[in-house]
């Protein structure tokens, strides 16, 4: 009876605030009260107080997850706390982009570094219903890199450890948690029920190349962690591209560490698997590395599923060779057309930023993305930077990066044809160039 009065006592609080939503929302945090119960001890004793006020807590919030569980997905965001917890999402995206977000399903198979990281993201963005599929546990090594797995999480599943702390961050997500490994005979089980997006983080090649291959074959989105797994789509399954890779061209810096046995001796390491196929060696892991791969992964999902267009930025590797021999063609070209360079106003860092910045070591009439890695290297030996105004010097604000056959084209003719002409790209050009008026602040 004590307890019944003090559930009308936060009640009759929520009504003096003046809100009915808040009533209703102090009503989810409170289960009901026949639900409320004292905890015995092994001896038969009362347990104290912390331990029952755990006790509430515990049933407090399973009931507001199956109460949630009732809500559509869509209408999530009409709740005042979710709304508050979401704000600064719905503030980005827009209410009603983050209603998609909210009433969407994603499936991230891998939860090490990467995996964990971008399910954490997605789960704080408020995506409304997840599927975690990892068949290892956690280990102390790995919580240099972990996005939520403590000391106490050592030997627990990593899909489990991450559904027990997921349910106190966002209790509104639907979180399914799967202690099992991908492969033809768990594909239907894992990859069915339609999901908006699918994240392979996983570390093992076959395992990798037989999800993406799936993903493909089943019509679902993908998003895929590394990209070294090109050759084995297209010579396995005739995949030829259409999947998207967050990866790095950067060489590792470290190698796999020799794998010793309990003798000291090094030993094969594949006496050692549990799984055939996956590796027992040791990587070296800068712990902040992994995280950044998965916040990338999140990032892009996120903003698929809220339908944001967002236009991802090609990857320019170039180094700073290939600026001093653009910083050099544009000097010669100078004398050439002027008969001086004088006119010259940027030095080899400023080519750095507008062939990279602006242009993104593409062709100005061409910002499609083709070639990373070597093929733009090999692009980079057919561009050169030329002034798109004529009367104005070769500055920041004034050039583009064009083929030579191009840049030939554009000196034989004037702003004026371009504007008539090529509306399109004459307003695109002037925009970037803009833009680096106000970077630069020329």
């Amino acid at each position: 009876m004590e307890d019944r009065g003090k559930s009308l006592a936060l009640i009759g609080a929520g009504a003096l605030l003046g809100s009915i939503t808040a009533t209703i929302a102090l009503l989810k945090l409170l289960p009901p009260p026949s639900r409320i119960a004292t905890v015995e001890c092994s001896d038969g004793a009362k347990s104290n107080g912390e331990a029952v006020l755990s006790a509430r807590a515990a049933e407090s919030n399973n009931y507001l997850k199956e109460e949630m569980y009732k809500i559509d997905p869509a209408d999530l965001l009409k709740d005042e706390i979710v709304s508050e917890q979401l704000t600064r999402n719905i503030q980005f995206f827009g209410f009603e982009a983050q209603q998609k977000v909210t009433a969407s399903y994603v499936v991230v198979i891998g939860l090490g570094g990467v995996g964990s990281h971008a399910a954490s993201m997605l789960l704080r963005s408020g995506v409304g219903r997840l599927l975690l599929v990892d068949f290892d546990q956690v280990s102390l090594s790995s919580l240099n890199r972990h996005a939520v797995a403590t000391r106490i999480d050592v030997g627990t599943p990593k899909a489990l450890c991450l559904k027990k702390h997921f349910s106190s961050i966002y209790p509104e997500c639907h979180i399914d948690a799967k202690v099992l490994l991908y492969d033809a005979s768990s594909e239907e089980e894992i990859l069915s029920g339609d999901p908006d997006f699918v994240l392979d983080c996983i570390d093992n090649i076959d395992t990798k190349v037989a999800l993406l291959a799936a993903c493909v074959r089943r019509g679902l989105k993908v998003l895929s962690a590394t990209g070294a797994v090109r050759q084995r789509l297209r010579k396995d399954h005739g995949i030829e591209g259409g999947i998207p890779v967050v990866f790095s061209l950067e060489k590792p810096k470290a190698k796999l560490l020799p794998f010793k046995g309990p003798n000291g001796d090094e030993e094969n390491p594949s006496d050692y698997q549990v799984v055939p196929g996956f590796r027992v060696r040791i990587i070296p892991v800068l712990g902040t590395i992994p995280a950044i791969f998965g916040q990338i992964m999140a990032s892009y999902v996120v903003t698929r599923l809220a339908e944001l267009q967002v236009h991802m930025e090609p990857i320019v590797n170039l180094d700073m060779d290939h600026y001093r021999v653009l910083h050099q063609r544009l000097i010669e070209h100078e004398e050439l057309i002027y008969g001086t360079s004088i006119q010259v106003q940027v030095d080899v860092e400023e080519v750095m930023y507008v062939a990279k910045e602006l242009w993104r070591g593409r062709s100005a009439r061409d910002q499609t993305t083709k070639e990373v890695g070597r093929g733009m290297w090999r692009s980079v030996n057919e561009l050169m930077l030329v002034r798109w105004d004529a009367s104005k010097p070769a500055s920041a604000s004034n050039l583009i990066l064009l083929k030579f056959t191009e840049a030939d084209e554009h000196e034989s003719t004037t702003l004026e044809d371009i504007k008539e002409h090529e509306p399109e790209f004459f307003t695109r050009v002037t925009s970037t160039l803009k833009r680096a008026e106000l970077d630069l602040a020329l």
